[in-house]
């Protein structure tokens, strides 16, 4: 392929990039290890396959073979047009499509924010086995219901009412000279330090691509227009999970923790003060020590 990725990793890393063909689109996915066992990687917004970089190291060295796509409409990946293409029906259709693609025989799931949306309803529909699920900063959808409803949730989530106009939430991010997405996430990071011009590049680079920031926000427009796109039937989640959970979450408040074993008897919550949403880039240190010793099996239910 002629285009360019979206992230071209250090190859000390161990991380390389490829194209793979699922549900009728082509992903740019982030690679790195090898054998039967898919860790299985979704980014959220605005974001990409990057923001899984701290952890895929550890997870091919715990044995995994890491594969972080770019969701549809993100970076290099095909771009749907139209706001029915970003419903969860054809999200999680894509995750069932991307492990079919891997030929794994064991599939580890991990999430955050719009990936653990998808990640959630997936796990929930059973569309493939999955042996764990990890969970950041998103709360299980009947959590997310019930917290929905109460002032402290709603007034955090003004954004996403307003990502239901037309064309103003594509110029917001546009704006600042197309860096505004990279300075969104620097401004509400914990650490700073973590999040500096060249991380920052990457975002902005990926969002100025022709239809990115619509596809983006397709999103939103898709959760609260085609809500009913799949049918959760009664929201449990059987295989082991654990919550990873930044407490400084200018988006959730942290009763979006609680009550989640209601539906998830086997869950594991892990708080972190002082990191913010974006837990895995904010403290990929902390984020992987938990990482470890979860799939190491060290840890127990808690």
């Amino acid at each position: 392929m002629s285009e360019k990725f979206s992230w071209n990793p250090n190859p000390e890393s161990g991380i390389t990039v490829d194209w793979v063909e699922a549900n009728g689109l082509r992903f740019e996915v982030a690679m790195a290890g090898a054998g039967d066992r898919l860790a299985l990687c979704l980014h959220g917004f605005p974001e990409l396959h990057h923001s899984w970089r701290h952890q895929m190291p550890l997870l091919a060295e715990l044995g995994y073979r890491v594969w972080a796509p770019n969701l549809r409409g993100y970076g290099g990946t095909s771009r749907p047009e139209g706001i029915r293409n970003y419903a969860l029906d054809h999200l999680t259709q894509d995750v069932a499509a991307l492990i079919d693609a891997s030929g794994a025989k064991e599939v580890t799931l991990l999430a955050h924010d719009w990936g653990a949306v998808i990640a959630w309803s997936f796990a929930i529909l059973k569309l493939r086995p999955l042996t764990r699920l990890v969970i950041m900063n998103v709360p299980h959808p009947m959590v997310g219901r019930r917290e929905i409803r109460r002032w402290e949730q709603l007034k955090k989530s003004w954004y996403i009412f307003f990502f239901q106009l037309p064309w103003l939430p594509e110029k917001m991010l546009g704006r600042k000279g197309g860096t505004a997405v990279g300075t969104l996430i620097e401004r509400t990071f914990c650490n700073r330090e973590r999040f500096g011009p060249d991380e920052q590049a990457i975002y902005n680079a990926a969002a100025a691509r022709p239809g990115a920031r619509t596809a983006m926000v397709n999103y939103y427009r898709a959760l609260l227009r085609h809500g009913d796109s799949v049918d959760l039937g009664d929201h449990g989640v059987e295989i082991p999970t654990l919550m990873v959970w930044g407490e400084e979450d200018v988006a959730l408040n942290i009763h979006c923790t609680e009550g989640t074993e209601e539906w998830v008897p086997n869950i594991t919550v892990k708080r972190l003060p002082g990191v913010s949403h974006w837990v895995q880039q904010d403290a990929p240190d902390q984020v992987n020590a938990i990482l470890k010793d979860w799939l190491s099996g060290r840890e127990a239910s808690s």
